[in-house]
């Protein structure tokens, strides 16, 4: 089931702020957010053709997207690299040095199942499909890592006034 170039067009229209804002955390700034973003459509347009219409076809490029991030941060972006995940980070750390630090101590995978939920604004659905694990998973995923960062935040001493 090939896709149109048009359907990409609109899921970029639609969606480009989220993903540039995820794929920023993996690459490291916007700016190559930006061109992940970028090379990730311009991927998923020369590649139409492999959309079998399985799942949805965000998830589909969001895949592929991801996998650009990778290669920009000088990592192989071929099937393997999604199984391992990104390492994904606050862009501007020194907004909140405290909790840049909490998410840091996340595990890889869990602190990118957190980057799409609350910088993608993804479902846990769309989650389960780009990252290919359970939406079971992906609620048990959210809910260590809320934990995990709530105990760290806790030991943060407050700030005097």
């Amino acid at each position: 089931m090939a896709v149109t170039a048009e359907a990409i067009e609109a899921v970029y229209r639609t969606r480009y702020g989220p993903f540039r804002n995820a794929l920023a955390s993996v690459t490291g700034s916007y700016d190559s957010g930006h061109d992940a973003v970028q090379e990730g459509f311009a991927r998923a347009l020369a590649r139409r053709g492999d959309y079998e219409g399985r799942g949805s076809l965000e998830a589909w490029i969001w895949r592929i997207a991801l996998r650009a991030a990778l290669e920009l941060r000088g990592r192989p972006g071929g099937e393997a690299a999604l199984v391992e995940l990104p390492s994904a980070e606050l862009v501007h750390p020194a907004r909140d040095a405290e909790l840049a630090a909490a998410i840091r101590a996340l595990p890889p995978a869990r602190r990118l199942v957190v980057f799409l939920r609350f910088v993608a604004d993804l479902t846990y659905a769309e989650i389960a499909e780009i990252c290919e694990i359970s939406e079971g998973t992906v609620g048990a995923t959210i809910a260590q890592a809320r934990a995990a960062l709530q105990e760290a935040m806790k030991e943060v001493p407050a700030h005097e006034s």
